[in-house]
């Protein structure tokens, strides 16, 4: 997955900032439901929350931590996705979750709520397929589970379970929010994610016109 090397098309790379814009207003829309984010974002919510910090800043400061990982275990997962994801997603989920509060108020009801929950996995799994197809490079946090499939004899998906549990966890014992949300992000996602994938950002990412 590391771009050196690779030939990077302008189509690969406006998908991949595409992607990263969608995934960024999906998880204000998670946020707006105050029904549970994905569980690293409800994590970076709780400790902006405990340090005091903005989370565009607290998800900044995340990203560089887990990079240090990333970096030293896992380069070939290291792209312009990785930087665009790491310093772009959370001024994106600030700007439209305050977007959200001023033009709706608030998701008070929870028919209200479940209306924006079933919004935010479309438009999470829609950015994901795109910034996954794109292939430039995976966010940090994103790389951990990688990381620890290459290197234990555990599958992408008990791993991928893993870091995520173990977010969940820590937001929970800290008090932050843990709800239907979360969990619609950690198994639900996927199958919302292959249907994009092959019905629209294969198509539109990897596609070549035929050599006449």
């Amino acid at each position: 997955m590391n771009i050196l090397g690779q030939k990077i098309s302008l189509r690969r790379i406006l998908g991949m900032i595409a992607g990263v814009v969608i995934i960024g207003i999906g998880i204000a829309v998670f946020k707006f439901s105050h029904l549970g984010n994905d569980s690293i974002s409800a994590l970076n919510l709780r400790l902006a929350e405990l340090v005091g910090l903005p989370f565009s800043i607290e998800n900044v400061l995340m990203n560089l931590f887990l990079f240090i990982p990333q970096l030293i275990w896992g380069r070939r997962y290291i792209g312009l996705g990785t930087i665009i994801n790491s310093f772009c997603i959370g001024f994106i989920v600030t700007f439209t979750n305050d977007a959200l509060v001023r033009v709706f108020g608030t998701a008070d009801t929870l028919p209200v709520q479940l209306v924006w929950v079933a919004v935010g996995v479309l438009v999470v799994a829609f950015g994901c397929s795109l910034y996954q197809t794109a292939d430039l490079g995976v966010a940090p946090y994103d790389a951990l589970s990688l990381m620890m499939a290459d290197r234990l004899p555990v599958p992408y998906f008990g791993c991928r379970v893993f870091t995520d549990a173990l977010c969940a966890v820590i937001t929970f014992v800290s008090g932050g929010l843990i709800g239907l949300g979360t969990l619609i992000c950690a198994f639900g996602l996927g199958p919302f994610v292959q249907f994009f994938s092959k019905n629209f950002s294969e198509k539109v990412l990897r596609y070549s016109p035929a050599k006449k």
